[in-house]
């Protein structure tokens, strides 16, 4: 394969994984063909099984990419200057309430809406979801357990266990919004969990500061294909 087909054959795979990220959090993984994330890609079906035995494989590979993306994404996220974890895990979650954009397929989760699908059924899938989700939980983990340190916080509850808890009531809340079709009440889920950290952790006549920085005020620029993880 020469450098040209090499390019072409790079630009197929990247535009399948493009369509797929964009319809399955439009209508589902059960939902999805082959021939629609074709013609979404512009691609044959000849190219599609060039790059990928079968869907499935396609969509573990699509969850990575999603992993990818959204790292990046939150990777670059203002509230990581914060110098107190504290801060640093409410400001997470003013971030997310700030990137609540669009239609409810452009903000939520890839991995999650997979993963209700498909748990049972696929474990190659879920395997994938479960890493993705479980990633992204363990960078607001460690924030967390610095908070605890520094607030001297001695409780029943660990870090892992509140991490966790942040993305179960994101992806509650991603479920609640396909239902109502909007993303009310995914921000004021978002209200609630930040409130109930505030209430774990307290600081008496502090005012954290990311709800003005991520809120009404702030423009954040992210990349077109990744709203929320």
């Amino acid at each position: 394969m020469n450098q040209t087909e090499r390019s072409a054959a790079g630009g197929a795979r990247g535009k399948l994984l493009d369509a797929a990220l964009a319809i399955i959090r439009e209508q589902g993984y059960a939902g999805t063909s082959v021939d629609e994330l074709c013609a979404r890609a512009g691609v044959t079906k000849g190219a599609f099984f060039h790059h990928f035995p079968s869907k499935d494989s396609l969509a573990v590979v699509a969850v990575n990419r999603w992993s990818e993306l959204s790292d990046t994404l939150f990777a670059a996220a203002p509230y990581h200057r914060f110098d107190d974890p504290l801060d640093r895990v409410l400001g997470y979650l003013d971030f997310r309430k700030a990137i609540l954009r669009g239609d409810v397929a452009e903000f939520t989760c890839l991995a999650g809406t997979m993963v209700q699908e498909a748990y049972g059924t696929h474990p190659d899938i879920r395997d994938a979801c479960d890493a993705c989700i479980g990633s992204h939980a363990a960078k607001v983990e460690s924030d967390i357990a610095e908070a605890m340190k520094l607030y001297h916080i001695r409780a029943p509850w660990t870090a892992e266990s509140l991490a966790l808890h942040t993305q179960a009531v994101l992806q509650g809340a991603f479920i609640l919004a396909k239902a109502k079709g909007n993303a009310g009440v995914v921000e004021a889920s978002i209200d609630h969990l930040r409130r109930y950290i505030e209430l774990l952790f307290p600081r008496p006549g502090k005012r954290s500061p990311g709800r003005t920085d991520y809120g009404e005020k702030r423009s954040l620029a992210r990349p077109a294909d990744v709203r929320a993880k």
